[in-house]
């Protein structure tokens, strides 16, 4: 048995054509090559195996033995690589039963989950989105391992191997109960820091909103905290706190809750969104479907 490393794997689609042809000609015309390079490639065979492999008759070119117990393996290997290589089938959407799974926060699951959820029952009744919860490395080692298909939102901390698509930037603004005695549009900051807030805790990436109105004198010891965005809307319809939150959900929770809305006036860096995915999946039919869909439902034109 030869060392596959020292073997021409080109050499066997020679091999597998005499076994079809039993013709050293016909071999030189299917390959496109002359018939001295046909049986140069038949010499090498030789070599290779130490062993005649095809033998010249009346009824053409004969395997021996060895050749006819290298048939049937030879065959199979090449079929198996050429059906390797063909372009993977095309996704179909409508359908496909393709499970996604993407990496969101709360606020990312109240602003993009309703609409991607409406699109697929439309185009793609069987797919279905899973959203998870994850940051940082561990989301980084998710998406290298292909168990996270992409990442939507703000995210920090993600590097090798992925790539990126901005969807969109907004700001912030302030929600009140409509009713509420003193909080107004256009209000100062004097009279903003006097109000009693609700700060969400444990929001990663927008502890920025935190830091805005610690710099602005509240102290934030002092105020009420809930970790997730989810319950904001909530408590602001029921109290008389005031609550800072990405101007996205700001705008959805408004009408939703009757919420009243104000421009804060503390300076906060805009927030930006993007669309991840690695860079391994960059032309699989299926993340290249959903990268669609989202860009198409959420990019800013």
């Amino acid at each position: 048995m030869p060392d596959l490393r020292a073997l021409d794997l080109n050499l066997l689609v020679v091999f597998q054509y005499l076994m079809e042809d039993r013709n050293l000609s016909a071999v030189a015309r299917r390959l496109g090559i002359t018939q001295p390079a046909a049986s140069n490639a038949l010499r090498r065979l030789r070599a290779t195996f130490d062993d005649a492999l095809f033998v010249r008759t009346a009824q053409g070119m004969l395997p021996t033995p060895y050749a006819q117990h290298l048939g049937g393996a030879v065959a199979e290997a090449l079929s198996t690589l050429a059906h390797a290589l063909e372009a993977p089938p095309r996704f179909d959407p409508a359908s496909s039963s393709r499970r996604f799974r993407v990496a969101m926060t709360d606020v990312g699951e109240i602003h993009f989950m309703p609409a991607l959820m409406e699109h697929c029952a439309r185009q793609a009744p069987g797919v279905r989105v899973e959203s998870v919860r994850l940051q940082g490395a561990e989301l980084q080692r998710e998406m290298d391992a292909g168990r996270v298909d992409m990442a939507l939102g703000a995210f920090h901390g993600l590097a090798g191997g992925l790539l990126q698509r901005m969807l969109f930037r907004q700001g912030y603004a302030t929600l009140f109960r409509r009713g509420h005695p003193t909080a107004h549009e256009g209000m100062g900051l004097k009279a903003f820091r006097a109000e009693r807030h609700l700060l969400v805790s444990h929001a990663a990436p927008y502890g920025q909103v935190n830091q805005a109105l610690e710099k602005a004198g509240l102290v934030l010891a002092t105020h009420f905290s809930v970790p997730h965005f989810t319950a904001v809307p909530y408590i602001v319809s029921a109290t008389d706190l005031l609550a800072t939150v990405p101007r996205k959900l700001a705008d959805s929770a408004a009408s939703r809750f009757g919420l009243g809305i104000l421009t804060p006036p503390i300076r906060v860096a805009a927030l930006q969104s993007n669309l991840y995915w690695h860079a391994r999946f960059q032309r699989d039919g299926g993340n290249q479907w959903l990268r669609a869909l989202i860009v198409d439902s959420f990019a800013q034109r």
